[in-house]
């Protein structure tokens, strides 16, 4: 195959994770496709808001492609977003988890079982993207819009501050209130929260909040250098890098420049780092190389861990190496090559390739996740087209945030 047929090949069948195993009744994306009774949850009926987000842009990918038809993709988010509206919301934040029938709140953990503003941020992410591609006068088109709207406008996130105004947490529970006590500091993937917090047409926050919450956050500056290669935010290491994935699923990090870094250097050089440690190999781990690397928050032979180079345990993930094609297009389709062509029989499957493995130990994971099957088919699109970059940066609304935290960019300009 060429590239452009291997990347196709690869969109449709992950995409399948959406379409054909949504669940059948609300049309959310189930949280994963394997039983893990440790969990404490049914995989069948549990579906999740954040990998929902994933799944509504991987199905605009689709749409524009011609693997789904564009008709009953508009359907099939209809449904999830009425469906959203009849569901339990703890000041418009969604829960990570919820039955995917009946819309009840599935706790994450015995705390967690309230908003959860992350996940609510992915989320919204997704519902904007498709709010801008569905832009026609039809009316399923409009209504569609104006429900997305009524999600969007119901997000309280100063809420999410605790009447401080110094930071976002990430959760509330009607039960347990903010016992979590997490506040968002950076640097990790919830860059949207604010965002969105910021450009929130009916609840937004000051930008004193992402200047001394989210900044002020103690893994937030790096600047150290790493196999050569200097890292200006971040922990030691980078970190998994679905840090440099899911808030840049919408957000185009070309040109983005704030007071802290350059956005484009960031997510280059913390993927570079991460697959400079692959080769480098420290720890003797089977299979690694230039064409097998990618660490990442994922499952592993001994359950799901953030894996990176200060956690290393020889756990590959597909998404993180395909999720960055973006960023390094050459290493990324050496990735993608190598994954499907020379280990294709033990890692490919129904919907794409499982979620990881670990060679020195002979495990392959037995299923799938949904955050991590979406940055693959949204980020593959973006190299190939930009078509969610520009869906979300086309919304007004997150030029306006992006402006109000003193954000700049190409987009900015036009806007």
């Amino acid at each position: 195959m060429t590239d452009e047929e291997l990347l196709d090949l690869v969109q449709r069948r992950t995409l399948g994770y959406f379409w054909d195993f949504a669940h059948p009744k609300s049309g959310m994306a189930r949280e994963r496709s394997n039983p893990v009774p440790a969990y404490g949850y049914d995989y069948r009926t549990t579906v999740t808001s954040g990998g929902t987000g994933f799944g509504i842009m991987a199905m605009l990918a689709g749409a524009t492609r011609g693997f789904l038809p564009r008709g009953a993709v508009i359907e099939r988010i209809r449904g999830i977003v009425a469906f959203l509206e009849r569901a339990p919301a703890y000041h418009g934040v969604f829960p990570h988890f919820l039955d995917g029938a009946t819309g009840a709140t599935i706790p994450f953990s015995p705390k967690d079982d309230g908003g959860d503003l992350v996940e609510t941020a992915f989320l919204m992410e997704g519902l904007l993207c498709a709010r801008q591609f569905f832009d026609g006068r039809a009316p399923a088109e409009t209504g569609l819009r104006e429900a997305i709207d009524r999600l969007w406008h119901a997000v309280d996130w100063k809420w999410h501050t605790r009447g401080n105004g110094e930071v976002l947490y990430w959760h509330w529970s009607p039960n347990h209130g903010w016992a979590m006590n997490h506040a968002i500091r950076g640097w990790d993937e919830a860059l949207i929260a604010y965002v969105l917090a910021a450009a929130s047409p009916t609840h937004p926050v000051a930008s004193e909040v992402y200047h001394r919450g989210w900044a002020g956050g103690a893994t937030f500056r790096n600047g150290h250098a790493y196999h050569d290669l200097t890292l200006p935010l971040g922990p030691p290491g980078g970190g998994p890098l679905f840090y440099s994935h899911y808030s840049f699923l919408g957000l185009d990090p070309r040109g983005l420049t704030d007071r802290y870094a350059d956005y484009w250097q960031q997510n280059v050089a913390h993927t570079l780092i991460n697959r400079a440690h692959c080769i480098a190999n420290p720890h003797g781990h089977a299979g690694y190389g230039p064409p097998c690397w990618g660490l990442t928050s994922c499952d592993g032979d001994e359950g799901y861990r953030a894996f990176n180079p200060e956690n290393d345990r020889g756990v590959i993930a597909p998404t993180a190496a395909l999720s960055a094609m973006p960023y390094t297009p050459e290493h990324s389709m050496a990735a993608l090559r190598h994954f499907h062509e020379d280990l294709g029989d033990r890692i490919w499957g129904e919907f794409g390739f499982r979620d990881s493995f670990n060679r020195s130990r002979g495990w392959v994971a037995p299923g799938h996740l949904a955050i991590d099957q979406g940055p693959i088919v949204v980020m593959i699109e973006n190299h190939r087209s930009g078509l969610l970059w520009d869906l979300f940066m086309g919304c007004p609304e997150v030029a306006v945030g992006l402006k109000r935290l003193d954000f700049e960019s190409p987009r900015l300009a036009a806007a």
